[in-house]
């Protein structure tokens, strides 16, 4: 599946999927594979989209034939296999940083509420404005939240970690089939020393067993942010990497894009948190 990405500000480019961390190609043959690549080629060049963009898990062992595709954005993907007990999953999460964070919540009577209602999208974006503005970038406009909630149902929950009856953390995370995706975390950097964060991993983890999920997705991380990276791996998880293809080919090399982000974020750093809001609700629907 693909959507076209097109606005006045962008020229139109295909992407499977915007705002997936990774699609994989609905194609059991080789053939259709190659016939595929071919049609979408041609459409960029009788000029429907710029660009094509695929997020594959599996992008060099499923298909290995990519003709004039290059490899494009690379990410560390973290998985956990939830197959083990849940004493078994405890022992593997690292003492110091997780283990403990985890019992010292409990000790400081964090609780965990979850659920989908305005209330909790409320909060959440309380938190996600917080940490985006920590992050010197513009949040997702709140109606992207709701919408998920909206469409996914019981499938989208919201988790926040409480204390003294005020949120310090939240997670938002997508349920299917047999995999729990964590996709959304923010959280109140004042109160990191309680292990909000960890609390609610691992809340999500003794959730995701005991409706029979087998794999909890921790989503992907650019490979310049070492922390979210070892964070992520300190839960057990396994890291792999995963690359984008796109065609088509050009620069692998630092450009313009990549200046012109290091200037708005040096903006967003500075603006008051009204017009950090109004600069996601204008920019968001231009990117993915």
């Amino acid at each position: 599946m693909f959507c076209v990405v097109k606005s006045w500000l962008v020229r139109p480019r295909l992407v499977s999927l915007p705002f997936s961390d990774h699609a994989e190609l609905l194609l059991d043959d080789p053939a259709d594979h190659s016939k595929l690549l071919q049609f979408l080629a041609e459409g960029q060049a009788g000029g429907k989209w710029a660009s094509i963009e695929f997020r594959p898990l599996n992008a060099g062992t499923q298909f290995r034939n990519w003709g004039d595709y290059q490899d494009g954005k690379d990410c560390a993907i973290h998985c956990l296999d939830l197959r083990p007990s849940l004493d078994e999953l405890f022992h593997g999460l690292q003492k110091d940083s997780i283990q403990r964070k985890i019992l010292r919540a409990k000790r400081e009577g964090v609780t965990c509420e979850e659920g989908r209602s305005e209330s909790h999208l409320r909060e959440f974006y309380r938190l996600a404005v917080l940490t985006r503005r920590r992050q010197a970038l513009p949040p997702p406009p709140v109606h992207w939240y709701h919408n998920i909630l909206h469409c996914l149902g019981e499938n989208a929950t919201i988790r926040l970690a409480c204390m003294r009856d005020r949120a310090i953390a939240a997670i938002f995370t997508l349920n299917h089939k047999e995999t729990l995706t964590y996709k959304y975390g923010c959280s109140d950097a004042t109160c990191h020393r309680f292990g909000g964060m960890p609390f609610l991993l691992w809340q999500a983890i003794g959730d995701a067993k005991k409706e029979g999920c087998v794999q909890f997705d921790l989503g992907r991380s650019d490979l310049t942010n070492s922390g979210l990276i070892t964070f992520k791996s300190r839960f057990g998880a396994v890291q792999s990497k995963l690359t984008y293809k796109k065609f088509p080919r050009g620069r692998s090399e630092p450009g313009p894009e990549d200046r012109k982000l290091k200037l708005a974020k040096r903006i967003f750093a500075h603006i008051p948190d009204k017009m950090l809001i109004l600069a996601g609700k204008l920019l968001y629907r231009h990117i993915g």
